[in-house]
This record gives C-alpha cells, structure tokens and sequence, in this order.
C-alpha cells in the first residue's frame, strides 16, 4: 500500500529579530503584559526596505529541505504552497516559488487556510500521492505578516501576536503494507465566524477594491481579531477534533509521543493539554520564540522538534492540531518509518 512519508523538513526566519520590547517602543504595551497573555517572548521580521515576499522565505526553507531530502527541484511532482499572505493579488505564490527553483512545468497549489494551512496541505498531498497522481510533493508554509500589520496602539492586539518566517516539507510516496505514514486526517470549516479573525481589505466584493478617499490606515486594511471568542471556539473544537482522528487512526492518546498544536497563543496550548489531561511536555511549544507564524507554525515546529531529537525515530508517532481563521481547524497523525 502506498503510505505518505515525511522525508525531510527545513525552515527559515528572516535576521531581524523583534523583542517585546521593541514594540514598547511602537505602541502602548509592555513585555509583561504580551508574555503574559501570548506567551511570546520575540518574532521575527523581514526587513522594512526592500522586496521579500512570501515565496522569498518559502524558497529558502525549500531549499533546505530538498537538501535533507536528498532531491533536486526537478524531482518534484507538485507543489503545495500555503499562505495568507501571498506575495502579490495574483499568480499565487507556489507558481513564484517554483520559477525561484527553476521549474518551469511542474504543478503549483495554493491553499488559504490560515492557521490549519499544514493540514489541509498534508492531507492533500496524502491525496495526491494515495491516488497515483503524485509521488514527491513539497509542501511549502510560509508568511510575510509585518508589512500588513497596524504597528500602533490601535493595532496591538494582534500586532504583538505575528511573526515572519517558512517551513517546507518533503513528502514521498512508500510502498509498504506497515502502518506508517499519514494515518488520519479530520478537517473542518465554519465561515458564519469568519469575521472573528480578518482582514476587509483589499475586496473584491466591493465595486472598488480600494475604497476611494480611505487613508492608507485605516483599521480595514489591518487584522481584527475576536480574542476571547478565537480561544472559546479553540478551546472546545481542538479536543474534538483530536479525538476524530485518533478514532479515524484507532489509536488512543497515550500512544502518541508528542503533540504539535498550531502556535497561535501558549493559553490556548496549555489549555488543550488540561482538556486533554496529558503532561504540558508533551505538547511541543516554540512560540516564544517565533510567535504566530499561520501557516509556517506547525511544520516549523515540526522542524524543530525533530532537530531536538523530540521526534523521528521508526515508530514515533505524532498528533498535528490547529484553529484559525476562516474558521478552519483539524488535526492529523502522523507515524514515522
């Protein structure tokens, strides 16, 4: 039976690092009151001057991961390219990313999920790969947040949430009758929420795009966000969701070896891991670091779970999870060979 296997990860953060206390210098806030109910301690950012675009940081965390993987761009049968941020209105950014690696005929995807882009990624790529049409698919999270953020105090709430960077992975088809691999996926969407977590503008609904004689900053053009209705709504379907999966897998949460939520907010985590009543060590935390990085977080901490040893041995067993705008979320098991 052919199984979808994680052959290799990489990710990239752009150099500027942006402290809490740098932002005390942008708006109202203090690094206390952002660690205290983000758990974020820095992100990072691209550089203010300059072209860096989505497919600039997906690129390289590519290019690192081709590397581990041992694969040319050439190898590639499709890509999978997951953003909320794309470069430009349109092409999409996977098309980008592959004229960077020097394809000029391989199939590109873009997805806009959000926060739960990985795992609509990787359940696609499953798909894709379960049904013959591809064999060795780069998926591909990437995000370019700081240029579309309001960097005041109007704009703090979500502002001091967000980070820049990408993470890419490799997944190969494998022949083999043990039960490796992707072994269950569960995703859902609710758009009567969409409003709780957006951003208005640009719209194409609207018969200008850019409303005439609105200045540049106005709130519509930033993220909003419905901070404690995001946290009911996580709070009580990521559980579910977990649970749907480990039904669809048959197997039970203790055979699991490490949990890696989508980093949105460490309360939200912390409190998965309460409702889920297993050890805080074993959900895997890197948002303090990197803060939210939507589409990029789990296969970022993917990565770096596996650098720490965390995961990857034959056998470990990992539970992806995650909640975000649209409202998307889901979860998926993961087994490695």
């Amino acid at each position: 039976m052919k199984r979808s296997i994680i052959k290799s990860t990489g990710m990239f953060v752009p150099p500027n690092v942006i402290t809490n206390h740098d932002l005390e210098k942008m708006m109202d806030t203090s690094d206390e009151w952002i660690k205290q109910r983000t758990g974020i301690e820095q992100r990072y950012w691209i550089d203010q001057e300059g072209v860096t675009g989505s497919s600039d940081l997906g690129f390289e965390a590519s290019q690192i991961a081709l590397e581990n993987a041992g694969w040319s761009p050439q190898d590639l049968d499709f890509i999978i390219f997951a953003t909320l941020s794309p470069d430009i209105m349109f092409p999409g950014s996977g098309c980008l990313l592959a004229a960077k690696l020097g394809l000029d005929s391989t199939p590109a995807l873009d997805i806009r999920q959000q926060c739960t882009g990985f795992l609509y990624g990787l359940a696609t790529a499953d798909a894709y790969i379960k049904s013959g049409l591809a064999n060795k698919i780069l998926l591909v999270g990437a995000e370019v947040h700081s240029s579309g953020l309001d960097k005041t105090t109007r704009g703090r709430d979500v502002t001091v949430i967000f980070g820049d960077g990408a993470a890419a992975t490799c997944i190969e088809g494998v022949e083999t009758d043990e039960s490796v691999g992707v072994l269950a996926a569960s995703l859902h969407a609710d758009g009567n929420l969409a409003e709780a977590l957006m951003a208005e503008l640009p719209a194409s609904r609207l018969p200008v795009r850019l409303p005439p004689g609105l200045p540049t900053d106005d709130a519509r053009y930033f993220p909003v966000m419905d901070g404690p209705a995001i946290f009911k709504k996580a709070v009580r379907m990521l559980p579910k969701v977990i649970n749907e999966s480990l039904e669809k897998a048959q197997i039970s949460l203790d055979e699991i070896d490490l949990i890696i939520p989508h980093q949105a907010n460490m309360r939200i985590n912390q409190a998965l891991g309460q409702f889920l009543k297993i050890d805080n060590n074993k959900i895997f935390h890197n948002i303090q670091k990197y803060g939210n990085t939507t589409a990029a977080s789990i296969p970022l901490a993917l990565h770096e779970a596996m650098e720490q040893g965390r995961i990857g041995k034959s056998g470990d067993v990992v539970l992806f999870a995650g909640l975000g705008a649209g409202l998307t979320w889901g979860s998926a098991i993961y087994k490695f060979l």
